[in-house]
């Protein structure tokens, strides 16, 4: 270890704060945060790392520089905005190329509204950002059927419109805009729906809707019966707009909502903002797992960035998990009951439906990284020293004892390998005996590829339960390959995943790729064996029938089947066919049998 680096190691202060690791040329490696920093940073230095990149990044380190601050939270701040600066190489960053869009309201007299992704610092207002376009169009076409907004670029200024510089244009004409180019339309009345408008884009429908009331009651007052029809049915596009927005109890007011996903190599972070029972925005993004990030780690980044990204400045943030970051005059709560927690169960079922969006198109795009993937997270839920890339999966097919067959199907990189495939018939269990069966076709197939040098697989799946499980186990004992290669059963009824020596079952979820994968394994070893057993027990009917023809013998049967293929085209068979198979001896008798019965 460098000198210098052991030196600062030694002296590090305990208040919290910030830390920069920097290497041999001056590169900042990685911006980190802590409760406590001597802790923190010495903890990297451990001889037991977790995880091969961060002995990597560690290995690198020649140098490093602590900032101290006041709190955790303004740790987390600087940590944020030292990460966007720099984008080190080793730090989780919410990194996204796409500009996303913003509707403006421009600081101009007689302000118009539109759609833009360029923030431009003039005094306007900025609402956003939108992930997706579509709900920002459908927002301001509806704000576009309640009111008559200006769309035109002309200086508005009081003084031009006095002096009469302007002309009403074809939208006036056509009744999509008042006219305040020719003062026909005064600021206060323009203002008051721009104030309106401002609280649909922001989820508060009230003084909209009170507006259009007012305007409709005025003109029905005035007998004005199509123009108080007109903005009724303006009033009913609003009401349908916020029916269609309003998702959760209207009683949640204020609030943001996060939900997370997250496996081997991502996380998938969902964002809501929630203003009067409506979700205004919903917002969810990837975010990769660098140096083997906790899900904790993660959202407090996405949390700080996400909030500065939309600029919330809401008081009460709902979470799915507890975090030890605290954020001053800000509630975090983790709901446990109720409205509170339906909306953050359908905030994490947006990251998951996400997840699985992004997963399907890297199956598609880059399969080796979808199967790298899968294999990773097979090796964690299975508990497995290293990760399944050649898997065996194993069942008995019979039926009430006869012609008893066990398939062996062969997996490779979660792909079946056909020509791997085995079926094995029992030579020393009589009878339905499923345990004895397993016993007896594990340790011949494992002992076999140990006297041929194959290569032995990773994981070794039982179609069964504990029986099956346990009798597989004595042969793997037997063949001293126990505890060499991980086995487990998988029992069709809850689709429960058995290991030796435990005894109580995993449970996976019904979605996971792992339990897909395993499923796959055991349906495919079923299918394997049933068609054996039933081409076995065909073969036996039909050998049997032949084998009530006297002076045919194991031998004739089987060349007669192998040429004809059934006993139907035996009978059909001329003499002259039997003749060229079989002889004339043999060919005559076959054929008197058949014909004379």
């Amino acid at each position: 270890m460098n000198p210098s680096l052991e030196l600062q190691l030694k002296t590090l202060p305990s208040e919290p704060g910030v830390y920069r690791y920097y290497d041999k040329n001056d590169q900042l490696l990685y911006v980190g945060k802590a409760k406590h920093l001597k802790k923190r940073v010495l903890s990297y230095f451990n001889k037991n790392l977790p995880g091969y990149r961060i002995k990597i990044m560690v290995g690198k380190i020649v140098r490093l520089e602590t900032t101290i601050v006041n709190s955790e939270y303004d740790a987390l701040l600087l940590e944020n905005n030292l990460i966007k600066e720099h984008r080190p190489f080793y730090n989780v960053l919410l990194k996204d190329d796409k500009t996303y869009p913003w509707i403006c309201i421009k600081n101009e007299d007689f302000p118009r509204i539109f759609l833009t992704r360029n923030v431009i610092k003039d005094g306007s207002e900025y609402y956003g950002p939108y992930a997706k376009v579509r709900p920002a169009k459908i927002l301001l076409d509806t704000i576009k059927h309640i009111y008559k907004l200006r769309t035109c670029n002309l200086n508005l200024s009081p003084n031009k419109i006095a002096e009469g510089k302007y002309k009403v244009c074809l939208e006036y004409h056509i009744k999509n805009c008042e006219g305040p180019c020719e003062d026909l339309e005064s600021k206060e009345d323009y203002d008051e729906k721009i104030d309106a408008i401002r609280g649909i884009i922001k989820g508060d429908f009230r003084k909209a809707k009170e507006y259009l009331v007012n305007q409709m009651m005025k003109q029905a007052a005035n007998l004005r019966f199509e123009e108080a029809q007109i903005i009724k049915e303006r009033l009913d596009i609003l009401e349908d707009y916020q029916a269609k927005n309003t998702v959760v109890n209207p009683n949640i007011d204020d609030v943001d909502v996060f939900g997370m996903t997250s496996d081997e190599t991502a996380a998938y972070v969902n964002f809501f903002k929630i203003r009067n029972g409506n979700i205004i925005q919903s917002f969810t993004t990837e975010i990769k797992k660098i140096l083997e990030e906790t899900d904790e780690d993660i959202m407090e980044e996405a949390l700080i960035e996400i909030r500065q990204k939309f600029g919330s400045d809401s008081k009460e943030v709902l979470l799915p998990f507890h975090l030890s970051v605290e954020i001053p005059n800000v509630k975090l709560i983790v709901p446990k009951v109720g409205d509170k927690k339906r909306i953050v169960e359908l905030s994490e079922k947006n990251a998951k439906e996400y997840r699985l969006e992004k997963l399907k198109q890297v199956q598609i795009v880059d399969p080796e990284r979808h199967t790298n993937r899968i294999m990773a997270e097979m090796q964690k839920l299975l508990r497995m020293p290293v990760e399944p890339r050649h898997i065996e999966g194993f069942d008995n097919s019979n039926i009430q004892g006869t012609n008893p067959v066990s398939a062996c199907v062969v997996f490779k990189d979660g792909k079946p390998s056909k020509a791997d495939y085995r079926i094995f018939h029992p030579k020393t269990v009589e009878g339905a005996n499923d345990f004895a069966t397993m016993e007896e076709v594990i340790y011949r197939r494992y002992k076999r590829m140990l006297d041929e040098g194959e290569n032995l697989p990773q994981l070794i799946l039982i179609d069964g339960g504990k029986g099956q499980l346990s009798s597989a186990v004595k042969s793997l004992r037997l063949l001293g390959l126990y505890g060499k290669i991980t086995i487990v059963g998988i029992a069709k009824r809850l689709e429960e995943i058995f290991f030796p020596e435990d005894s109580i079952p995993l449970y996976l979820d019904k979605k996971s790729e792992t339990l897909k994968i395993l499923q796959r394994v055991r349906d495919e070893a079923h299918r394997f064996g049933v068609k054996h057993h039933r081409t076995r027990r065909k073969n036996s009917t039909i050998k049997s029938e032949l084998e009530e023809i006297p002076g045919v013998g194991e031998k004739t049967i089987e060349l007669l089947l192998s040429k004809l293929k059934s006993v139907k085209r035996i009978k059909e068979s001329s003499m002259e066919t039997l003749e060229e198979i079989l002889g004339k001896s043999k060919a005559k008798v076959i054929y008197d049998y058949f014909n004379n019965n």
